[in-house]
Order: structure tokens, then sequence, then C-alpha cells
């Protein structure tokens, strides 16, 4: 009887914790989880199985390495918050797999990614017809994000590209745009943003700019 409490006890305490540790890592929808994050999700579940059928092994064998990872996780949000370099090494980068209509085959083929993948990941947006799609983005997590087209236009839609990223400029959504980094920092000097570095976000679209500055850390 005595046994059976202390394992109620303990899965109601890890119950909490385990709460208590995925609000401090943030909040994030189960279908956008990186693989860091999925990875952290089930070492943390394994231990807690573990504490639960080994009533007899101190509780702190297991809360010990949870925090061990709570505390790494949350280095490693700190440091993806700082660089974005570091972030893309982490949670990967998006890719575009349609552009302005065309299919990318050397996109797909980095991100190991094929036709069929990508006709169920359309059909399941109720797209049928592979003409229809402007724009297709495979996140990070595994979601295709798409931009139809508007057939109401004459002119196609256009995708909105960050040129600027934490006060770096991205060559390559330059290059997608046919723009140059000496274009960006003449256009952006002329809006009195002199300084790259102060950037945080930077987007051109349809003729616009959307310019986000760095805050300051008081």
């Amino acid at each position: 009887m005595e046994e059976y409490i202390i394992i109620i006890i303990r899965t109601l305490f890890l119950y909490f914790l385990i709460i208590l540790i995925f609000r401090i890592m943030g909040k994030r929808e189960i279908g956008e989880l990186s693989i860091l994050d999925l990875v952290v999700f089930i070492m943390i579940a394994e231990m807690a199985v573990m504490a639960i059928e080994q009533p007899k092994d101190p509780i702190i064998h297991t809360v010990l390495p949870m925090g061990v990872i709570l505390a790494v996780q949350l280095l490693f949000a700190w440091f993806s918050l700082r660089s974005k370099s570091f972030r893309e090494l982490i949670d990967g980068k998006p890719s575009v797999i349609i552009h302005n209509g065309k299919i990318d085959d050397v996109a797909m083929k980095k991100q190991r990614y094929n036709y069929d993948d990508l006709l169920l990941q359309l059909r399941e947006k109720d797209i049928f017809n592979m003409a229809d799609v402007e724009f297709a983005i495979l996140e990070p997590s595994g979601k295709l994000s798409v931009l139809k087209k508007d057939r109401s236009k004459k002119s196609t839609q256009s995708l909105t590209l960050p040129l600027v990223l934490d006060g770096q400029i991205q060559t390559t959504h330059l290059d997608m745009i046919g723009k140059t980094a000496f274009w960006l920092r003449k256009e952006l000097r002329e809006r009195g943003y002199k300084n790259i570095k102060e950037i945080a976000f930077c987007s051109f679209q349809n003729g616009k700019f959307y310019v986000d500055l760095i805050d300051s850390e008081q």
C-alpha cells in the first residue's frame, strides 16, 4: 500500500514539474516544434516514466537531469535570440520550394523533399492544381506555407522576404528579388537608417519598406 502511495505522489509531483518546465521553456504549437524541442520533450517524458516505475530510486536522480536539460534549453534559446546563425544551426531555416509559380528542384533536393510530399501538403490545404501556387515555403517544422495566385489581378502577388535580420543583410533574399546590398544600403540611408546593425527586421514588398529597429536593452 505504501508503495502505491509513493507512486501516486511521484506521479503528481512529476506532472506539475513537467508543466512548470514546459511553461518556462515558452509557448510553441506542437506542429511547430523544432528537432531540439522534440528531443527535449521525449527525454523528459522518458525520465518521468522511469521515475514512476522505480519508486525506490531517489527522486533527485530524475529532477537533476530535468534541471540540466532545462538549463541547456534556456541557454540555447538565449543564444538563438542573439545569433541568427546559431538559430539556423539549431532550428534550421525555411526553404522556398515554389517561387513565382516555379518549383525549385535544387531546394527540394537539399531538404530531401519530394513531389509526393509537396502534393500531399498542398492537398491538405485544399490545393489540387500546382498552377494555383505562387509561393510555397517549407518551414523548419516541416509545415508548408502557401501563397496562392490571385487570378483577379494581372500582376502576381509578392512574398515578404526579410532583407535584414538581426543586423545582417540577407544576400540570398536580395538575389531572389534581383537587388544588391548596395541598393539596399542606399535605400535605407535615404530613409534615415544609416547603420544596418541597428535594424532587427527589414522587408521590401510591393515597393514599400518595412523596418523594425533593435530594441535597446535597459
